[in-house]
């Protein structure tokens, strides 16, 4: 990896994002010897221009950065690293320093408008409804939807094939809910599986 350390007084900029949900945790500026300590011990360290010196995050706090991957841009003067916080990340207290937001994406969304639904027991809703009648018809649904995706699998309509997929999806975040689980503690098992 070759940086180009010589513009802006030897320092580059660094961004952090989450490794599991790439979500933006923070930017901070690295000299050369905060990037080969970084590499090294695979904890993210700064160069700190208010303290003037070498600054591992979570020294202090004990909220450290795990790297997992680094990658320079295409100018060679910005550095993304991918890591695993060990906690919340900012020094106010928020897990990124751009706000608590989870970036997660939009099937988290769809998980929380899945549980407003069935939690606020919204009249009309077809979440709430096929959520009323109960596990064996939300668990039959899932069943249903991976049958219908299965045939679509065997065709070439690449649209029904898609909508299939969403709609089994859609379904198992229902039942999901229903069993008290949540998206986060599916991922966790499979990246438990990714070690």
């Amino acid at each position: 990896m070759n940086i180009n350390f010589k513009k802006d007084n030897g320092l580059v900029p660094v961004v952090v994002q989450d490794d599991r949900t790439l979500q933006v945790l923070m930017l901070g500026y690295m000299n050369e010897e905060a990037f080969e300590k970084t590499k090294k011990e695979k904890v993210v360290t700064f160069f700190s221009r208010s303290k003037n010196r070498l600054w591992t995050k979570g020294e202090e706090s004990g909220n450290f950065l795990t790297v997992k991957s680094i990658a320079i841009d295409c100018d060679q003067d910005t550095i993304l690293i991918k890591a695993v916080p060990t906690n919340v990340v900012c020094h106010t207290g928020n897990f990124s320093c751009f706000g608590d937001k989870d970036a997660k994406g939009f099937l988290y969304e769809l998980e929380e408008t899945i549980s407003q639904r069935i939690d606020g027991k919204v009249d009309g809703s077809y979440t709430y409804s096929l959520y009323q009648r109960g596990m064996n018809k939300m668990a039959q649904k899932v069943g249903e939807e991976a049958v219908e995706l299965v045939i679509e699998a065997k065709d070439d309509n690449e649209l029904l094939f898609k909508n299939e997929a969403a709609d089994l999806l859609y379904h198992l975040l229902i039942l999901l809910k229903a069993k008290g689980f949540s998206l986060e503690e599916i991922e966790e098992v499979l990246q438990g599986r990714n070690q």
